[in-house]
């Protein structure tokens, strides 16, 4: 995924992170913390992507999104959410939306502002709190400043870390690369030294005409 990446310009990157987060924040299960994490490394590896636009790209796709799956929610309930489970059941079974519902129940506008740390709350935001009919003013501010508390913070952090991981690896190949002259330089001394001492001497062969030693 990253070679395919590196060649997208990065207007169609910051595009693309922002419409499969959408689509993901709808209740459509697709790799959206993937992408994001991909194209901040990249970001830190090549610097043709700006990490604050990235962040705001996903941020803006992931509150959209939900906002959409919190309409679709309120429209169809519960069958939307089964029908979807019925669907991706390995990510949306009913095991899951019971553990999404369970959180939203206890947590309330909390589990929306803090569940895009999770890949399932992510996925589920929007849908399980139109189904359970959450008021508007208390999903609005939950949802906006947890997309972009989440997109910011995912990707400073992988962004900080690329740059951290790329200093040392130049650092570390400069190592390995002086080391191997090193190495080089010292066996080919030693090599030339063996050539001048030449061959070491093997035994001594026995005189023919010595008398043979006594028992």
């Amino acid at each position: 995924m990253q070679e395919w990446l590196a060649s997208v310009p990065a207007s169609a990157v910051y595009l693309l992170v922002a419409g499969v987060l959408l689509v993901e924040s709808v209740g459509v299960p697709l790799p959206g913390g993937l992408i994001l994490v991909t194209a901040a490394l990249l970001g830190s590896r090549y610097g043709e992507i700006d990490p604050w636009l990235l962040a705001a790209s996903a941020a803006l796709g992931a509150a959209c999104g939900a906002f959409c799956g919190l309409a679709l929610g309120r429209r169809a309930g519960r069958p939307l959410l089964e029908r979807l489970g019925r669907r991706f059941p390995r990510r949306l079974g009913p095991a899951r939306l019971a553990a999404a519902e369970r959180s939203f129940g206890a947590w309330g506008p909390w589990a929306v502002l803090f569940g895009r740390f999770v890949a399932l709350l992510r996925i589920f935001t929007g849908p399980v709190a139109g189904t359970l009919r959450m008021p508007l003013w208390q999903f609005a501010p939950a949802n906006t400043f947890g997309a972009a508390l989440w997109a910011g913070v995912t990707t400073g952090v992988v962004h900080h870390l690329g740059l951290a991981a790329s200093r040392w690896l130049t650092r570390f190949s400069a190592l390995v690369l002086a080391g191997a002259v090193l190495l080089t330089v010292t066996a080919v001394w030693f090599l030339r030294r063996r050539a001048r001492r030449g061959p070491a001497p093997g035994p001594a062969a026995p005189d023919p005409g010595a008398a043979p030693a006594p028992d």
